[in-house]
């Protein structure tokens, strides 16, 4: 009895912490769309993430490795207060390297509004991570539609997969999980209505414009910012970016190694301070450019890293 009792106020905790994480993204602007507000409202984070590091000790939470099972009561309660935390958290590490993190939600409330997600939409993701997001997005698609996530590694797509088990809902046991390379898409899921990218690109692969429908939204972290871009056809795509900087983990894979392109150093163009939501990116195949204002400007920049894929 006492162990169901205190499981009770767990699971009690755990709520409470959602609704306030809510509530802080909704007074910042974020979730506007009733729905998205419901996934995060009831989708527990905290499932996906039984075990994170924080390398820092500047919030209440402290540092160090944080675990659902931890015998330190008081830890464990850490653990679950920074599960619900508007900050990312890294999941995995490989060798040193962070090669796996969950985002910051006020972030992923951010990217889920953008992608404007509608029911029966086919939805592919890039950068697994904890499963997290995936369940989000099964969970706004309602029973409709479907979601693929995508992710290099083993290490991560298999915990994403009994995350997804554990939650156990049937939006979150609908979405399949793929370990292969997320510059070559998922032919198998094809055609999709929206794509998100988890990680940074060094450019947009053609895979992705080629298994998608006309018409569907690509969103990706790109040069330190997100871009939404509408594609137009196989091979090609157009947008703009958001207002909001952005730094993820970057694709692995083929595309390990290959640096994303500098935009905006000339003095000239500092001088104008320019808002980053005047800069776009024009896919045609393996040419692509960023631009100021518009495509065919006199500001624009090549992606050098379009011709490695």
């Amino acid at each position: 009895m006492a162990g169901s009792a205190r499981d009770q106020r767990f699971r009690a905790a755990a709520a409470a912490l959602r609704r306030r994480m809510v509530r802080r993204i909704v007074a910042g602007g974020g979730l506007a769309d009733p729905a998205w507000r419901a996934a995060f409202a009831e989708v527990p984070r905290h499932l996906f993430v039984p075990v994170y590091y924080r390398g820092g000790s500047d919030d209440a939470v402290g540092h160090g490795r944080f675990a659902a099972d931890d015998p330190d009561m008081r830890r464990r309660l850490s653990w679950l207060t920074g599960a619900y935390a508007d900050q990312p958290i890294a999941t995995h590490v490989s060798g040193g390297e962070l090669v796996s993190s969950s985002s910051q939600p006020s972030l992923m409330a951010l990217m889920c509004g953008a992608l404007d997600l509608r029911e029966g939409h086919r939805v592919l993701e890039i950068g697994a991570g904890t499963g997290y997001n995936a369940a989000l997005l099964a969970h706004r698609l309602g029973g409709t539609g479907a979601v693929t996530t995508v992710d290099l590694d083993a290490a991560i797509t298999a915990p994403a997969r009994e995350h997804l088990a554990a939650y156990g809902t049937a939006a979150a046991l609908s979405v399949t999980v793929v370990t292969g390379d997320g510059a070559f898409g998922c032919p198998a899921g094809a055609p999709y209505d929206r794509v998100i990218a988890t990680c940074e690109l060094p450019a947009v692969p053609p895979a992705w414009t080629e298994q998608c429908r006309p018409g569907a939204r690509i969103l990706a972290p790109f040069a330190t910012g997100l871009v939404v871009l509408t594609v137009t056809g196989p091979g090609r795509a157009e947008g703009r970016f958001l207002s909001t900087p952005a730094y993820f983990v970057p694709l692995r894979g083929r595309a390990a190694g290959i640096q994303p392109p500098a935009v905006g150093g000339e003095s000239s163009l500092l001088d104008r301070h320019p808002a980053r939501t005047r800069f776009g990116l024009t896919v045609e195949g393996r040419r692509q450019w960023i631009w100021l204002d518009r495509p065919d400007g006199p500001d624009t920049w090549p992606v050098p890293a379009a011709s490695s894929f």
